[in-house]
C-alpha cells in the first residue's frame, strides 16, 4: 500500500513547458490584437 503513495502523479517538466507555451501564445495574441487596434484607429 505504501508503494502507491510514492508514485508521482504529476509531471512537473511537462506541466511547466505547457504553461510557458500557453503564456507565449497568449502574449502573442494580445500583441497582435493591440497592433490591429492601433493600426485601425490611425485611418480616421
Amino acid at each position: 500500500m505504501m508503494q502507491l503513495v510514492n508514485i508521482p502523479s504529476v509531471s512537473w517538466t511537462n506541466g511547466t513547458i505547457m504553461i510557458i507555451v500557453f503564456g507565449i501564445v497568449s502574449l502573442g495574441l494580445i500583441v497582435t490584437l493591440l497592433i490591429l487596434l492601433n493600426s485601425g484607429s490611425k485611418k480616421k
